[in-house]
């Protein structure tokens, strides 16, 4: 799996925080409102100072015409996927099966500014490379909702990407709300990384996708690495998750 500097600064922390969550025991604390499937917010029980999570089980999803069941394989291979292209900004993600739901996902939690979401954000920090790298891998994993609300910062300015489930259909379906970028150019970071990946046919996704939904990776990945850019569309035609935040 290629990585970057920066992925390689924080891989100790992240490797114990993944540890941690495939092995400790958890507290659900309650739901999270608004979500359209369970969305638990747990405990993870042993640790101190206490540490979160967010648990998404495969049984509190509602069945959705265009995605197969199992969204929270999707999450993971969301993380595994920015893992690989050393973007590090989805949080740590795994799946479990031992849990009181049983089978989900389980997600280091991000103690954010809630009160911002991705339009506060750009506002405060315009072209922000971090909002660059997250549309670019939006196209990449074919985000169908990327929602305002699931960009966070933390109290360090750190910015994430959650809520990455209906991603990887093997049909073209994006949905963000990020285009203020238009034809940004990609760094020549993102692009080594991309093409690395890119050459092991995203093996380390085959526990996680469907064939064909990893050709269709495959495809928007060449995509990327031909154009070097992000793409823009007309103002009436640029798609739009609902509700956008």
């Amino acid at each position: 799996m290629p990585k970057n500097q920066r992925s390689q600064s924080t891989e100790p922390v992240k490797l114990q925080i993944a540890k941690y969550l495939k092995t400790e025991s958890i507290k659900i604390l309650g739901r999270i409102v608004n979500s359209s499937n369970a969305t638990l917010l747990v405990e993870v029980a042993s640790q101190a100072p206490k540490m979160q999570a967010i648990y998404k089980p495969l049984a509190g999803e509602r069945p959705l015409w265009d995605f197969s069941p199992g969204l929270y394989k999707r999450e993971v291979a969301a993380y595994q996927l920015s893992e690989a292209l050393g973007l590090g900004f989805v949080p740590v993600t795994v799946e479990r099966e031992d849990l009181p739901y049983g089978l989900g996902s389980l997600q280091y939690f991000i103690d954010a500014d809630f009160s911002k979401t991705y339009y506060e954000i750009i506002e405060d920090h315009g072209n922000h490379p971090r909002l660059i790298e997250i549309a670019a891998f939006d196209i990449l994993a074919n985000n169908s909702d990327r929602k305002g609300g699931h960009i966070l910062i933390d109290k360090q300015g750190r910015i994430f990407a959650i809520d990455n489930g209906l991603c990887f259909h093997e049909e073209f379906k994006l949905r963000t709300v990020i285009w203020e970028f238009g034809n940004a150019r990609l760094s020549p970071q993102f692009l080594s990384s991309l093409q690395e990946a890119r050459e092991d046919n995203f093996a380390f996704l085959t526990s996680y996708l469907s064939t064909a939904e990893i050709n269709s990776l495959t495809a928007r990945a060449d995509f990327l690495l031909e154009r070097g850019s992000l793409f823009d569309l007309p103002e009436d035609q640029r798609p739009y998750p609902w509700p956008i935040i």
